[in-house]
Parts: structure tokens; sequence; C-alpha cells
């Protein structure tokens, strides 16, 4: 595989949160970053972009959870989870140009 693919699997990894929910979207870009990230350097960026943003989305849904208790919650897991889902393919379709994406909103908690 070349080096566009695997940054393309970075950001399309993080769909493994419909095989394993809660972690799975986290879990996906981690095994891909952590397998390629020496060998790539293209795909140490995205997977750490992937990372963060899979990160950020699993503690908006945490808090989406809570604020369900007061009924906003719901909307927000709904605006969350497809916004995610969205943010996944555009990622895809420009990593798979060659290009690096970044999302527009996330936590640099991986650097």
């Amino acid at each position: 595989m070349t080096e566009k693919n695997w940054m393309t699997l970075c950001h399309l990894s993080a769909l493994a949160m419909f095989i394993i929910p809660g972690i799975g979207n986290i879990i996906g870009p981690l095994v891909v970053w952590l397998l390629k990230k020496d060998e790539f350097p293209a795909v140490d960026t995205e997977g750490k972009e992937a990372l963060n943003f899979q990160i950020t989305v699993t503690i908006a849904l945490l808090v989406s959870w809570i604020l369900s208790l007061v009924l906003i919650g719901f909307v927000l897991i709904a605006i969350v989870g497809l916004a995610n889902i969205v943010f996944i393919v555009l990622a895809a379709i420009e990593t798979s140009n060659g290009r690096p994406y970044r999302y527009p909103f996330k936590l640099d908690i991986i650097k």
C-alpha cells in the first residue's frame, strides 16, 4: 500500500466505531498510526490528526450523554455523530488525493 492509502486509512479506520461502539473510533486510527508512523511521515501527521479529532468527538459525546438528562443531549448526540461521519468522509477524500486534512475543530492532545 502507498503512503496515500495509509493516510486515508488513518481517517477511515475511525469507522470501527460501528464494530466496537464507544472506543472503536479511537482504536482504529491508533492501530494504523502505531503501525505506520515510523515508515511514512505523512501517516504520522494524519494519524495524530485523526486521533485528536476522535478523542474530541468521544469527549463531546460523553458530555452530550450527560446533557441528555436535560433532553438537549439527545439533539447534541445526533449532531456530533453526524458531523463525525461527515468529517471522516471529507478527510478520507482529501487524503486519498494526497492532500493533508485538518479537522475544523479538535483538541490537540497527541502532539
